[in-house]
């Protein structure tokens, strides 16, 4: 009886710990800089979209866009899905079309456009009408336009933009893949069957518990038997009899 009680406790407590670790694995959040501003997290990358002053028209030269960064990365854009994020969270930030610095310039080394800090370009998405080679090479940067997703190559000396991104990678343990939506709810169903079950041998357990309680309440007990008159006279005959 008492090791029972001690096996459904043990089953009660590990439906507990286990409920417990699934809920924080699902709760868990990408993590990014602590440091009092908003980053949104995209894939194993953090963004923070610099608001500016809404009463004041922004203006930012390509040095000062590196500044406000305090020691995260100018916005690099590898992909176009990192390129399509950019675009539709831009009205969640601005109002209208804002034109976003990238953290890309000329580099006199390599003779190249090249990512800060000294990264190779590999993805690019340029307007028409726009390419590095329209400007003095020492003097090209680049700017993407929020309503359309496209580049423009600008002056880094000249220029002045009204839109700012930092960007940083995330944590190695917030940059790994999350449970898919399938996992989370196979692991969800688990938990179900493991307190349904253990619910099912609860009951059996009370019931096996009552139906004996039962049994031995209506315990067939044979009634005393008392020997009718004729023969207690005949027994106590025998008893004088045999009395030398």
């Amino acid at each position: 009886m008492e090791s029972r009680k001690k096996s459904q406790r043990r089953i009660v407590l590990f439906v507990f710990v286990f409920v417990l670790c699934v809920q924080l694995q699902l709760a868990r959040t990408e993590d990014c800089p602590a440091d009092g501003r908003t980053w949104v997290p995209f894939k194993n990358r953090c963004y923070h979209f610099i608001h500016g002053e809404e009463d004041k028209i922004k203006s930012y030269t390509f040095e000062r866009a590196k500044t406000l960064c305090q020691g995260f990365e100018l916005l690099t854009i590898q992909s176009a899905e990192e390129n399509d994020f950019v675009i539709k969270y831009s009205p969640e930030v601005w109002k209208g079309n804002v034109n976003v610095w990238l953290g890309m310039y000329y580099d006199t080394n390599s003779e190249d456009m090249q990512w800060l800090p000294e990264e190779p370009v590999k993805y690019t998405n340029w307007e028409d009408s726009s390419s590095p080679s329209d400007l003095v090479p020492m003097d090209t940067c680049v700017a993407l336009h929020s309503a359309t997703g496209k580049w423009e190559s600008v002056s880094c000396l000249d220029e002045v933009e009204n839109g700012v991104i930092c960007e940083t990678a995330q944590t190695a343990e917030a940059a790994r893949q999350k449970p898919s939506a399938l996992i989370s709810a196979l692991v969800i169903l688990s938990v179900v069957a493991i307190v349904g079950v253990s619910a099912v041998v609860w009951f059996l357990h009370q019931k096996h518990n009552l139906g004996s309680t039962i049994i031995t309440a209506f315990e067939y007990h044979p009634p005393f038997r008392v020997l009718d008159t004729d023969q207690s006279c005949l027994v106590e005959a025998e008893e004088t009899d045999s009395v030398p």
